[in-house]
């Protein structure tokens, strides 16, 4: 089985993935918040978004934030010098002032002081200057492609404050789940005056179809400043050929870029964090825990499997990496609840119906993310009030590698077991 019906049906199952992105995303700033509610919300009731775009999301949603201002620091050190741009004017140091602000151009040119020696293009950005009303004001950032000599890269920096009597969640300052997110190096440190630093180096795409690097810098500090910077070894973050081996600035740089004193002014001239009134969330049950997914999860899987690894999300979501002596099988389980107005679009009129009325449909055919020999097996299940638990199975320890056994660890009566057991229920 398989074909466009089969693909639609496993970009269902992964919609669970965006829920919990979705949450996760409720510590972003209002702009980016507001781009994740948009987009998972009309995505998981209408079975359009992939788990593997949400994850790279995870990834990709920091672009967006250097892009659109949602990640600040106060400076911690100065780096970098100021150099002349021709015009007369030092760059390297903004020159508005707390009170008047500053423009577009001088964050730019404030970004591109802390840059080595190269040419800047495409320049864009946007400034302090508060705007007519100040709960609509958008926080500060530039970007422009650079090019040192070695070839284009994109380059991005966004800047904003946070509430420091609100949670800062995690927001990117955790390294991600490398069984989902493959990397090649990742740290996560606490600094001595208690910020939190993330400094990454992966690809714009994890399943790699393209060679696009994205390396990237967060940073908060404890009074609340966020700064994000990100940088690409191509002369945009998407479809545009790869131009250099690596994007240009190595982990030492970024993370002195981001503890730049040239970024205190800026943040000094910024309003503070507009405090915005507790969202309603729509009527819905609680979400299954994500923890208690894996735990039940594991609990039914067939003694001949040994666990090698495995993860979740906060709700909906958990996955094993299972081994059976012939080699490592990555399983997931989507767990969700009213999720009866989908009914019509996963089971057909050919869907098996059980005693109790849950509808049971399956599927076998290539793996979403398009690795070599990946095949991905899904058993879909919905219970007569809308309780729906899908289980998908690999031929491979990651999705976004090839393959590594010829067939996934769980056979398709297996996984039906696993999705109809009773104790979803409780």
């Amino acid at each position: 089985m398989g074909g466009d019906g089969a693909r639609e049906d496993r970009d269902a199952f992964e919609g669970g993935l965006g829920t919990a992105l979705k949450r996760t995303g409720d510590g972003f700033t209002v702009e980016v918040r507001l781009l994740i509610d948009g987009g998972v919300t009309r995505g998981r009731r209408r079975l359009v978004l992939r788990r593997s775009a949400m994850v790279t999301g995870s990834v990709a949603a920091l672009a967006v934030i250097g892009l659109g201002g949602s990640y600040v620091t106060h400076g911690i050190g100065g780096t970098g010098g100021s150099r002349d741009t021709g015009d007369g004017a030092a760059v390297g140091t903004a020159k508005g002032t707390p009170d008047s602000g500053y423009s577009a151009q001088q964050v730019i040119k404030t970004l591109e002081g802390l840059m080595p020696e190269g040419e800047f293009s495409k320049e864009s950005g946007r400034g302090t200057v508060p705007a007519a009303d100040d709960k609509r004001a958008l926080p500060p950032f530039a970007s422009f492609v650079y090019d040192d000599g070695d070839g284009k890269a994109a380059v991005s920096v966004g800047l904003s404050r946070q509430d420091t009597a609100r949670p800062p969640g995690d927001d990117g300052l955790s390294c991600p789940d490398k069984n989902l997110i493959p990397f090649e190096s990742c740290s996560s440190t606490t600094l001595e005056d208690g910020s939190r630093l993330t400094l990454f180096r992966g690809w714009e795409y994890p399943d790699r179809r393209e060679e696009t690097k994205h390396w990237y810098a967060n940073l908060l500090t404890p009074e609340g400043y966020r700064i994000s910077l990100s940088q690409w070894n191509a002369p945009a973050e998407k479809g545009a050929h790869v131009s250099r081996s690596a994007p240009p600035l190595s982990l030492d740089r970024m993370k002195k870029l981001v503890l730049a004193e040239e970024w205190r002014p800026i943040f000094a001239s910024m309003p503070g964090p507009v405090e915005q009134p507790p969202r309603q969330a729509p009527e819905q049950p609680p979400a299954a825990s994500g923890d208690g997914i894996l735990d039940k999860l594991t609990g039914q899987l067939p003694k001949r499997l040994t666990v090698k690894a495995s993860g979740k999300q906060e709700t909906e979501y958990a996955y094993v990496v299972v081994d059976d002596g012939r080699g490592k099988s990555f399983v997931q389980i989507n767990v969700q609840s009213d999720m009866s107005d989908v009914e019509g679009d996963l089971f057909g009129a050919d869907a098996k119906v059980l005693a109790d009325g849950t509808k049971v449909t399956a599927h076998q055919g290539p793996g979403e993310k398009g690795a070599d020999g990946v095949e991905m097996w899904t058993v879909d299940t919905m219970r007569p009030d809308g309780f729906r638990v899908v289980v998908s199975a690999f031929n491979t320890a990651n999705q976004n590698e090839a393959a590594t056994r010829e067939e996934p660890a769980l056979t398709l009566a297996e996984m039906e077991k696993i999705a109809t057991s009773r104790v979803w229920l409780g």
